[in-house]
């Protein structure tokens, strides 16, 4: 009687010629886990699907260590990739803010510009007043400190007798014809102008004057009698 776990295996004797009678090879096989001497576990023999699980060495050319380098650039390029990208972002974004500040700044002085062309009216009024001995008293102390604080903000007036004619600056509403002057010269200033800085707010207004010709010289000639 066998044990349990113990199983009978039948093989040809190879002693035995093919002509002779094959009797058959008793093989037993004991698969009880527990050593019936020493009650010790047994341990199993690997099976071949474990062997065939079991992962392939690495060939010897190298190739592992191919990988491992591929794996380790990669990270490399990603973060020069990323670089890139913060430096393109960086750059844009100084762009936009440099060109912020230059629309923020020109707003401003446009409007600076309309607030200035609106009073110039008012400082028409003081130069008039001035001219005929009016500008006294309280108005000359607020006409005075008016002109000041619109100096402060960059207006200057333009415009006094003798000063080349410049079509830019002057609006020429007359027109003479004098020897005094070798150009086209202000004679005659009936508005004065305003600019800030390189802005002319409004042109003067003014009488230009331009050199005279000079003479031209007729020269006589005597007729002579014709001999015959």
């Amino acid at each position: 009687m066998l044990p349990d776990g113990a199983d009978i295996v039948t093989q040809p004797r190879p002693d035995r010629h093919d002509s002779e009678e094959e009797a058959p090879r008793v093989v037993i096989r004991d698969k009880r886990r527990l050593d019936p001497i020493t009650g010790q576990v047994r341990q199993a023999p690997a099976s071949a699907e474990a062997a065939q699980a079991a992962p392939a060495a690495p060939p010897p050319d190298g190739g592992g260590a191919a990988t491992a380098g591929g794996s380790t650039d990669q990270p490399a390029d990603e973060l020069a990739e990323r670089t890139a990208d913060l430096q393109r972002l960086s750059a844009e974004y100084a762009n936009y803010r440099r060109r912020v500040e230059r629309d923020r700044v020109a707003v401003v002085e446009i409007a600076q510009d309309r607030v200035l062309s609106a009073l110039l009216p008012v400082l028409d009024d003081v130069d008039r007043a001035r001219e005929h001995g009016d500008l006294d008293g309280a108005f000359k102390a607020v006409a005075e400190q008016l002109v000041g604080v619109l100096a402060k903000h960059g207006l200057e007036a333009f415009g006094e007798p003798g000063e080349p004619f410049d079509p830019t600056r002057h609006e020429a509403v007359m027109h003479s014809v004098s020897a005094d002057v070798d150009g086209p010269t202000c004679v005659g200033i009936m508005r004065r102008g305003y600019h800030r800085g390189e802005r002319v707010l409004r042109p003067a207004m003014v009488a230009v004057a331009d050199p005279a010709e000079p003479a031209t010289e007729t020269v006589s000639e005597t007729t002579q009698p014709i001999e015959n």
